[in-house]
């Protein structure tokens, strides 16, 4: 791997790495991104369009059914290299960070501890009306491709219907995991910006605000995206194979 001499040194000696991971990782285990068109029943809806408040207050079972079929991907889907080398990393240096617009578990399923879900988790519904964490039954849903509508399980507190637990477009994000994140990259040496278009605010920001604290940043993304002047160090490729030859080049053998 082509890295300068002085940026190897540069995130050596790093006491603060921050790991900020977007769907392109989480792809890469082959679950479908926002962007990738549509299947089976899907394929005439925008995906944005089901994942609003207001989509569920008006068609719940559509939008319950279609996060049912995402999670069966996400169930059914394991950890990849890269989520491996950022999980080994953590034994590598000081201090570890890891920040993720995923809403699945694959971070922690590779061995990453305190992950920050900026955009919620997609295992931990709660209740629409309350608030309350909510369950799924245990296992992997019967969804065939494509999926279908599913009524919504009724909150076991007030009998209201359960939502997927995910930040919704027009929802703010949580602000404990928001807070730590905004102090994660003022304080961090280091920020690697790993398969995420930066185009998603606020979460894409964090980039901008290691920057100007002058961390080292290095972005890691196998498409262009508006970072690439800004950034320290652009390492244009797939996630899975670049993170792990990174984690070995700068500090070790995985």
């Amino acid at each position: 791997m082509d890295i300068e001499e002085r940026l190897v040194r540069r995130l050596r000696s790093a006491r603060h790495v921050l790991v900020f991971t977007g769907a392109g990782v989480s792809a890469e285990s082959g679950i479908p991104t926002f962007r990738d068109a549509l299947t089976g029943l899907w394929e005439n809806f925008d995906a944005e369009a089901l994942a609003t408040p207001e989509a569920f207050e008006r068609d719940p079972a559509m939008v319950w059914g279609w996060y049912e079929w995402r999670r069966a991907k996400v169930l059914r889907a394991q950890p990849n290299p890269a989520h491996l080398a950022i999980a080994a990393l953590a034994a590598r240096v000081p201090r570890l960070t890891v920040v993720t617009q995923n809403v699945d578990d694959l971070h922690e399923r590779a061995g990453s501890h305190d992950v920050l879900h900026l955009h919620g988790r997609i295992d931990r519904p709660f209740c629409a009306v309350c608030r309350r964490p909510g369950a799924y039954p245990p296992g992997i849903p019967d969804e065939p491709e494509g999926g279908r509508p599913l009524e919504p399980p009724r909150c076991i507190h007030c009998g209201g219907r359960l939502r997927p637990g995910v930040v919704w477009f027009g929802e703010m994000l949580p602000e404990a995991e928001w807070d730590a994140a905004i102090a994660a990259a003022e304080s961090c040496d280091a920020f690697l910006c790993i398969g995420t278009s930066s185009v998603v605010q606020p979460a894409a920001s964090l980039t901008t605000m290691a920057i100007r604290r002058g961390a080292i940043t290095i972005q890691v993304n196998p498409n262009p995206t508006d970072l690439d002047h800004s950034v320290s160090l652009n390492l244009s490729g797939p996630a899975g194979m670049i993170m792990p030859a990174l984690v070995d080049r700068v500090w070790g053998e995985i």
